[in-house]
Parts: structure tokens; C-alpha cells; sequence
């Protein structure tokens, strides 16, 4: 199983904070994005933006980046203030 977390704005615009994804046979981000659309076709828009920023078990991650079962993975958008 992989946790999926959704934070901020990014939270709002799902509504969804979390998610776990079990069956998934993937190996990266990438991956479990197109498996994640694919159970939530409505969500594929957002998925799809460039500037959606992605953390693995903490750290920033790419698409390319490798998961695997017990990881927890953060989706969330740039966030700016002054």
C-alpha cells in the first residue's frame, strides 16, 4: 500500500487530503499518477499540470522518481507569499 497525500490548494481543488493506494504494480510517479486517474478520471486535469510538485517520504521527488509499497508520497502545488 502507498499513502497519497494532497495538500493546500491542492487539497481543495480534489476534495481529498489522503489516499491509499493498494494493487498498485507500478514502479514510479509517474506511474501511479496514470493509476490514480485512472480510479478518479475526473482528476486527470490536475495531474496533468507541470507545475504540480511531488515529495516522497519527505523529499522532493521527480515523475521518474522509483516507489514502492510502505511509501508515502505528497502531491501539492508551488506555494508563494510575502
Amino acid at each position: 500500500m502507498i499513502k497519497v497525500c494532497f495538500f493546500a490548494d491542492l487539497r481543495e481543488r480534489l476534495g481529498c487530503a489522503e489516499l491509499f493506494v493498494q494493487d498498485f504494480s507500478g514502479e514510479n510517479i509517474n506511474q501511479l499518477k496514470t493509476f490514480i486517474v485512472k480510479q478518479h478520471p475526473h482528476w486527470e486535469k490536475i495531474f496533468l499540470e507541470k507545475k504540480l510538485l511531488i515529495a516522497v517520504n519527505h523529499a522532493m521527488a521527480s515523475n521518474d522518481t522509483a516507489i514502492v509499497a510502505g511509501d508515502e508520497v505528497a502531491f501539492f502545488l508551488p506555494v508563494t507569499g510575502g
